[in-house]
């Protein structure tokens, strides 16, 4: 599901960008000695890491918005497969009765067979229209969760002072001393922060 992607996708472009500079600043020749303008200060440098797994799994928002959205996701499918089975039905019906010459003519067939081919377009249609709205609810979400994240991690580091935040996604980092882990500091505040819409206030009390 796209409910959980955006901060994996981030940190892997993170990645990939910092594998580019890399490659594409070549190292000295060994006769050479880098200048001092080429010399990078890492002493003293502030780092932090952000687990996406837990994240995703303990901050209130995205457990209520991919229950909200999960939800969605399984009446869409619920409604398409039901109407699918009763044009399948009605296809079978049809068939049926074209071989048991079960038309009083030759229109009449043709009516029927033209009303299930409109059936059939609008199921499609219906699956369209289904699956965009699932998209774009989608894609709100993930916009909301990054708004959320960032907002927060921008008045946290007023105090804390890192000079950068990682999000750690499967092995997009592959080793960090625990020290430098925030997460639980992290979803702790942004919990503190949550407050439910409507929407999901509703849906709670639907269960």
């Amino acid at each position: 599901m796209k409910t959980r992607n955006f901060l994996a996708m981030m940190a892997m472009g993170a990645m990939s960008a910092t594998l580019m500079l890399s490659c594409n600043n070549s190292a000295p020749k060994m006769d050479e000695q880098p200048s001092n303008q080429d010399k990078v200060q890492t002493t003293g440098m502030r780092i932090a890491i952000v687990e996406v797994d837990s994240l995703m799994s303990q901050y209130n928002f995205c457990k209520d918005y991919t229950a909200i959205i999960t939800k969605k996701s399984t009446n869409a499918r619920n409604t398409i497969q039901q109407k699918g089975k009763q044009l399948q039905a009605a296809a079978a019906n049809f068939q049926q009765k074209l071989q048991n010459n079960g038309f009083t003519s030759r229109e009449q067939a043709a009516s029927v067979q033209a009303n299930l081919q409109r059936q059939e377009q609008d199921l499609q249609e219906l699956q369209n229209r289904l699956g965009a709205e699932l998209d774009s609810e989608t894609a709100k979400y993930n916009q909301a969760l990054r708004d959320s994240l960032q907002n927060f991690l921008k008045d946290y580091n007023k105090d804390k002072k890192f000079d950068l935040i990682l999000s750690k996604a499967g092995d997009n980092i592959l080793y960090a001393a625990k020290k430098h882990d925030i997460t639980q500091e992290v979803i702790n505040g942004l919990n503190k922060r949550y407050k439910p819409s409507k929407e999901t206030a509703e849906a709670k009390k639907q269960k």
